[in-house]
């Protein structure tokens, strides 16, 4: 254990030259470098923040879903049948159409009705509106709070308005109260979203949102152990300027207010264009690559971290090709095509005298223009494929 310590701790792979761990140990009086050890202090506060999570769906976002009229239930729920259920939790929970067949002869039943059965049966499992608008208010509220708290932090910091000041004296750079705190804050909440994950309804994106947050909590804690944070302070920042606006965009969509998620979702799009594709880049990735070059110069943890921001930017760029797919192809047709990760199936998968050529119109859906969903399924769907999205 104490070689494999002793090769990941490598001082010529997280310090720049002639610096070593105990030119860190000892610092003047009143100052604090920032140390591994300090990253531990995150798992109580995420542990916190589940807890405080827990509490704000249960009695104030499902307080407001309930003044919104949004419902808890899921709809029909598929009539218990032994057989099928033992073929939808051991074999497949979609059959085609031999599946289908021969359960329809060993049942006894059409084929259509054991369709309709499978397809009660999945959306059990999936999460009701009144789960999802209870999830993504939480989100939302935690997205505002830690933006704000971080915009407010960094306007008082030199390193906003001069990336160099990043770089300046480097790695003997205080670490500041403010500046922890909103770091392990950020770090206790994506521990938060990998324990939630397996307590909430299990969707089928589950691996990857855990690969995604299990990144982000390295990429967090990377940036604080070799002492960029200010750096990463930027990045986080960058990040959660769209994140709450995209959560917003959500809850319009799901209370019905089209105009509102219309709306939420054109400013949404506008500010992650800019803030992926303009300012990280001409902002944060200049002075990563170009500025702490001139100033530090290069070893191979500032290797790593610039080729993973590199990475993101790549991703940015994805995103964003899909975003303004789905937005163009909204504001084309007026409407688009059904989300096809969408939580809940609707009866048109199996309805051929159905219209499903777009989204189904309400006639209680008289909080929109027109009852459509517009540029909110365009959020959906940007939703399900940035997922951030969001974060590093």
């Amino acid at each position: 254990m104490a070689a494999l310590s002793a090769w990941f701790w490598n001082e010529r792979f997280w310090l720049p030259h002639n610096v070593t761990w105990a030119d860190l140990a000892d610092p003047a009086p009143g100052v604090e470098y920032p140390k591994a050890g300090h990253l531990f202090s995150a798992l109580p506060l995420a542990l916190v923040i589940f807890t405080v999570r827990i509490l704000f769906e249960r009695f104030i976002a499902s307080t407001c879903a309930r003044s919104l009229h949004i419902q808890s239930g899921v709809g029909r729920r598929a009539q218990p049948n032994a057989v099928l259920e033992k073929v939808f939790t051991s074999i497949t929970q979609n059959p085609d159409s031999r599946h289908l067949t021969g359960l329809s002869k060993q049942l006894d039943w059409e084929v259509r009705k054991v369709q309709r059965w499978f397809r009660h049966r999945r959306n059990q499992d999936k999460p009701s509106t009144h789960t999802k608008f209870c999830e993504s208010m939480w989100r939302f509220t935690f997205y505002l709070c830690i933006f704000t708290y971080g915009f407010q932090f960094l306007w008082q910091c030199p390193w906003m308005w001069d990336t160099r000041h990043c770089w300046y004296g480097y790695p003997y750079q205080v670490m500041t109260p403010g500046l922890y705190h909103y770091y392990v804050t950020e770090l206790a909440f994506y521990w938060s979203l990998m324990f939630s994950q397996f307590t909430d309804i299990k969707r089928k994106d589950f691996l990857i949102m855990f690969i995604h947050h299990l990144a982000t909590v390295s990429l967090i804690s990377f940036s604080y152990v070799n002492n960029m944070a200010r750096v990463g302070s930027l990045v986080m920042c960058v990040h959660d300027a769209s994140d709450f606006l995209l959560e917003a965009a959500k809850l319009a969509n799901y209370a019905k207010y089209q105009r509102l998620c219309d709306f939420l979702f054109i400013v949404f799009s506008v500010s992650f264009f800019i803030t992926r594709l303009v300012i990280f880049p001409i902002w944060i990735l200049n002075s990563t690559m170009f500025e702490s070059w001139a100033i530090v110069g290069p070893y191979p943890s500032w290797w790593l971290f610039n080729s993973l921001l590199l990475v993101l930017q790549v991703l940015h760029i994805i995103w964003s090709y899909l975003i303004a797919r789905i937005a163009i192809k909204a504001v084309l047709r007026g409407k688009v095509c059904n989300d096809v990760r969408s939580d809940i199936e609707s009866s048109s998968e199996e309805e051929p005298d159905t219209p499903s050529d777009g989204l189904r119109t309400s006639p209680h859906s008289n909080k929109g223009e027109n009852g459509t969903n517009g540029h909110c399924a365009a959020a959906a769907a940007a939703k399900a494929r940035v997922q951030n999205h969001s974060s590093w």
